[in-house]
């Protein structure tokens, strides 16, 4: 038996025990007054039976995988197996691939033999756990099924207590996964503090980890200023491409459902939204491959000698265009919601379609293209891809839009890619950019959404 017949089993059962209660409470109402429907007292019994199962089945699961590495170990193969931690957990590892059937044989030859062991132990601790749940389910069933169940119990009532408290469970999981998080962050983050001076991180103008791999180079002078990498997230995804995302995203909402026939909206509007579902990695093709030469080309057509071939420019220029439908989108849904009778009453006073836009609809709308605005800046911000494919890895803090940078996202999957010790300052590095990052964030979410709250306010 596994767990997971053991889940079909208890689903079963508590489908079962819901029917008859169903039928009990039809019953019951051909013969008299029902305080709830009939199909109440169906999902309140089974969520009876359902819920503690589940309870048994979700505190089982992880000791099952305890007790299954105790019981492995504890075998004369386990008992024969390497004192490295890690080497011998890796061939745990294969040993348990191998008796699910999804490889044929491990890199060690000690996982062959010690796979049907961890199936012995799985099956027998997935059993115990199994028989223990389906038990509890047939317990709740037969207590529930005995009682006489009162025409009067309002089931609707305790059915939607249920509901609430799991749509509560809902948001304390996102609540406390973001709590974590942040939490994760801010750990790794001190530990980093520790080694490197935070005035350093912070206002330091050169970014060089990798002259700070040894212990004894952890704290070098320079190594991790963040100025560059922060300087070229928003000089790419907040400057440049806004340049080109903000005015062509505003223009084709304002085209799309202000001056467009309706045929021509049905078919511009899909074909715009498209752009948002093109994987990045294709922009990056086309940003490294098409708009990176031209984009150099043209820098030494004007004379800028230091042109490169990954920049700045083409990045911004490629990520503009990608989210162009974010900002499109939020503001076309905005400037559509605008009641029809501000633009009604704007034109009969005389004003033309192009004031109306620019005077009433615009700012009636305002905070929705702010909402649009933001996010399309978050996605800008997050992107990797295309600033790995068109506008390199070199940290500079430069303003000339020719020259290659970087950008925080790509300097974090870097420091988390290779062979050095976590503890490494160059790997915790990762975790105060990201950190600060995630500061930086939240300030403009918080000024843009006291902007949009006042906004609506002064319009309300």
């Amino acid at each position: 038996m596994t767990l997971g017949f053991a889940f079909v089993t208890v689903l079963l059962i508590a489908a079962a025990v819901g029917g008859i209660a169903y039928v009990r409470a039809s019953r019951m109402r051909r013969e008299g007054r029902l305080h709830s429907l009939p199909i109440y007292h169906g999902v309140h019994s089974a969520i009876w039976v359902l819920f503690p199962a589940l309870l048994v089945l979700a505190a089982w699961a992880p000791m099952q995988a305890r007790l299954v590495d105790q019981a492995v170990l504890s075998s004369p193969e386990g008992k024969a197996l390497p004192d490295f931690e890690m080497q011998r957990d890796a061939i745990i590892d294969e040993a348990r691939q191998i008796a699910h059937r999804e490889i044929a044989a491990g890199f060690n030859p000690e996982s062959t033999a010690l796979a049907p062991r961890v199936a012995e132990a799985e099956s027998r601790y997935a059993g115990i756990g199994g028989i223990g749940a389906i038990l509890v389910a047939l317990g709740a069933a037969g207590i529930l099924l005995m009682r006489k169940r009162d025409s009067q119990f309002r089931a609707r009532t305790a059915v939607e207590k249920w509901m609430s408290a799991l749509l509560l469970l809902a948001s304390l999981i996102a609540i406390f996964t973001t709590l974590g998080i942040v939490l994760s962050l801010l750990f790794e983050s001190l530990r980093f503090f520790k080694l490197v001076p935070l005035t350093d991180f912070l206002f330091g103008l050169t970014w060089s980890p990798q002259v700070a791999i040894r212990a004894d180079q952890a704290g070098s002078s320079g190594a991790f200023g963040s100025i560059p990498l922060f300087w070229g997230t928003i000089f790419i995804g907040a400057i440049i491409a806004m340049i080109v995302a903000i005015p062509l995203g505003l223009m084709s909402a304002i085209y799309l459902t202000q001056y467009a026939a309706q045929r021509v909206r049905a078919v511009v509007k899909p074909l715009l939204e498209i752009l948002a579902g093109v994987p990045t990695v294709v922009y990056g093709y086309f940003a490294a491959l098409t708009l990176a030469p031209a984009v150099r080309d043209l820098g030494i057509s004007l004379g800028i000698e230091s042109a490169s071939s990954e920049s700045a420019l083409a990045a911004g220029l490629v990520m503009g265009v990608m989210i162009i439908p974010f900002v499109s989108s939020m503001a076309d849904d905005s400037i559509a919601a605008v009641p029809a009778a501000m633009r009604d009453g704007s034109l009969a006073l005389g004003a033309t379609r192009s004031e109306t836009i620019r005077k009433v609809l615009l700012p009636a709308a305002l905070p929705g293209v702010v909402g649009g605005v933001l996010l399309a800046v978050s996605r800008a911000i997050g992107e990797t891809m295309i600033v790995v494919m068109a506008a390199g890895l070199a940290a500079n803090f430069t303003a000339n839009p020719f020259a290659s940078v970087t950008t925080v996202t790509v300097q974090i999957v870097q420091l988390l890619t290779g062979d050095q010790e976590f503890d490494s300052a160059k790997t915790l590095a990762a975790f105060a950019l990201g950190l600060v990052l995630f500061l930086i964030t939240l300030a403009l979410n918080l000024i843009a959404l006291t902007f949009v709250r006042r906004y609506r306010e002064a319009y309300e």
